[in-house]
C-alpha cells in the first residue's frame, strides 16, 4: 500500500521532469488529428503547469512518436507563459527515425528543431533491446521525476520504463505520476463540459 501512496503523490519541486508513455498505435491513433491527441495534451498540460509554475527546468524526452512528442507540443505552446521551460530531447540511438514514414519523421524533425539540446544514449545506430533499457535507465537517473501516460490495465511500451522506475523508487525518492485512461475519461468530461457551456 505504501508503494501506492508513494506513486500518486503529486509531482511538484521538480528541476527535470521526464515523460513517455504509449506510442499511437498503441492507443489505436493513426493520425496527428485524431480527437484522442487533443483530450491526451490536455491532460498533459494540466499535469505540466503546476510543476512550471514550481519551477520545472527541463523536461526530457527520447523522441518517441506518440505520447512523447504531443507532451514536446505541450510544452512549446507552454513557453510563452514559461519561457525558462527548456527540452531535451536524447534518444536511445542515432536515427530513431530511419524506418519512420515520411509524415513521422517529419513531425519528429520539426519537434527536434524547437529542442534546446538534443543528444543519443548510444552514439550508435540501432542493434539490439538493450539500447532503450539503458534510455530508460539513462532518464530516470537524470531526471526528478517520471510523468508517465500509463494505465496498468492496458500494457504496452510504457511499461518498462515504469517497471525500472518503480524499483529505482525503492532506493530513491523518485515521484511518478500516473496518467491513466481514468485520468483521461475525467479530461474528456471537462472538456464536454466546457463545450457545452456550462
Amino acid at each position: 500500500m505504501a508503494l501506492i501512496c508513494c506513486q500518486i503523490r503529486r509531482i511538484t519541486l521538480s528541476k527535470v521532469l521526464a515523460i513517455s508513455g504509449y506510442k499511437p498505435f498503441e492507443l489505436g491513433i493513426f493520425k496527428n488529428d485524431h480527437p484522442a491527441v487533443l483530450f491526451i495534451k490536455a491532460a498533459l498540460k494540466k499535469e505540466l503547469i503546476p510543476m512550471m509554475e514550481a519551477g520545472l527546468e527541463w523536461v526530457l524526452i527520447s523522441g518517441q512518436l506518440g505520447v512523447e512528442l504531443w507532451a514536446a507540443e505541450v510544452v512549446f505552446e507552454l513557453k510563452s507563459e514559461f519561457p525558462d521551460v527548456k527540452i531535451a530531447v536524447i534518444t536511445p540511438f542515432l536515427d530513431q527515425e530511419a524506418s519512420w514514414s515520411e509524415t513521422n519523421s517529419e513531425w519528429y524533425k520539426s519537434i527536434l528543431a524547437q529542442a534546446d539540446f538534443i543528444d543519443s544514449v548510444t552514439k550508435k545506430g540501432y542493434e539490439k533491446p538493450w539500447q532503450f533499457r539503458l534510455k530508460n535507465q539513462f532518464f530516470i537517473e537524470k531526471s526528478d521525476a517520471l510523468l508517465l501516460l500509463y494505465d496498468q490495465e492496458k500494457e504496452g511500451s510504457p511499461k518498462y520504463i515504469y517497471e525500472m522506475a518503480v524499483q529505482y523508487q525503492n532506493k530513491h525518492s523518485y515521484p511518478i505520476q500516473l496518467v491513466t485512461f481514468y485520468d483521461l475519461q475525467v479530461i474528456v468530461e471537462e472538456e464536454e463540459l466546457k463545450r457545452l457551456d456550462f
